[in-house]
């Protein structure tokens, strides 16, 4: 009789081990965007993302963004980014911002996930997600931060031009590289002016893995001769790891590509879903064609550029999931 008791004792524990498992296996990932740049129109490109991310992957979204005291989305406000606690239960974390002087508990929610050692995927602006003008206990985040985390800081482009009226830099992939997140991605031309990441004085952070270069359409440095400074070709994509202070390392996804109009082309979208895919140690889930990257909404996005008058007034904040 005892001997039977025990033996359906043990039963039930396989079985409440077996629920508790397949419970903790459909758990939904929980994807946290950090938006807020004043520039890009990441508050319109990102929820683009995040919608197709929940189509695709059934994951809990979190959209946070720069939002002023009534609410209101204003990418002008670079001293808070609402919703930022959802990164103590995130998954993982997309940043596109550029230069926010955030409090000091604000950034170091950010700063503490990276520690943490969950995957991480940056755009553009994210070499200068922060900028501190008077706080030196801050200003190690302005270069050093997005240097070691994301693979380099802020340092120059190639010049505007006519913005969104014409591409401005020529994608494709650099010979000989092979990963999974350039499924389905092909060379096009993206609105993006070309970021200098490395070459004369500089240099990528070695961790770092390039897959995709660029090359300038229009130059405003080999105007002024001074190609041996910045080449007009540079790395526009790469991969890397950051071992944070938990001891874990952490998968990277960066891209200096992010101009709104960038989005338009389904290969930016696929090598964006890609990339996040691959951080979240899913690349064996990336089709051969690559992630399935069709709008869910329309997408129509105000162009880059300056000026309380170019972004879109009266946006809301987007969440997904449960």
């Amino acid at each position: 009789m005892k001997k039977h008791f025990v033996s359906s004792l043990f039963l039930l524990g396989i079985l409440l081990c077996s629920f508790f498992v397949t419970f903790a296996q459909k758990k939904p990932l929980h994807i946290v965007f950090v938006t807020g740049d004043e520039e890009y129109r990441s508050e319109e490109s990102m929820p683009m993302l995040a919608e197709i991310l929940h189509r695709e992957l059934g994951a809990k979204i979190t959209v946070c963004y720069a939002m002023d005291k009534d609410g209101n989305i204003n990418p002008y406000i670079n001293n808070h980014i609402e919703g930022l606690e959802a990164l103590k239960t995130a998954d993982m974390m997309v940043v596109f911002t550029r230069w926010r002087e955030l409090p000091k508990e604000e950034a170091k929610m950010i700063t503490d996930f990276a520690e943490s050692g969950k995957p991480m995927v940056g755009f553009r602006t994210a070499t200068h997600t922060f900028k501190y003008n008077t706080d030196s206990s801050m200003m190690h985040l302005n270069n050093k931060w997005a240097h070691d985390v994301f693979g380099q800081q802020w340092i120059v482009h190639h010049g505007h031009f006519d913005d969104g009226d014409a591409p401005l830099t020529s994608v494709y992939t650099i010979s000989n590289t092979k990963t999974p997140i350039l499924n389905g991605v092909k060379p096009f031309n993206a609105y993006s002016w070309l970021y200098h990441v490395s070459g004369g004085e500089w240099k990528l952070n070695p961790d770092c893995k390039p897959f995709l270069e660029g090359k300038s359409l229009r130059s405003k440095h080999e105007q002024e001769g001074k190609l041996d400074k910045y080449p007009m070709t540079q790395p526009v994509a790469w991969t890397k790891n950051y071992k944070g202070k938990s001891g874990k390392t952490a998968r990277v996804f960066f891209t200096t590509l992010g101009h709104p109009y960038d989005f338009k082309e389904v290969t930016m979208r696929k090598l964006a879903l890609n990339g996040i895919y691959w951080a979240l140690g899913l690349e064996k889930k990336i089709p051969k064609a690559g992630v399935n990257a069709d709008f869910v909404s329309p997408y129509e996005p105000n162009n880059s550029g300056f000026g309380e008058d170019k972004f879109k007034k009266g946006l809301k904040a987007l969440k997904l999931g449960k």
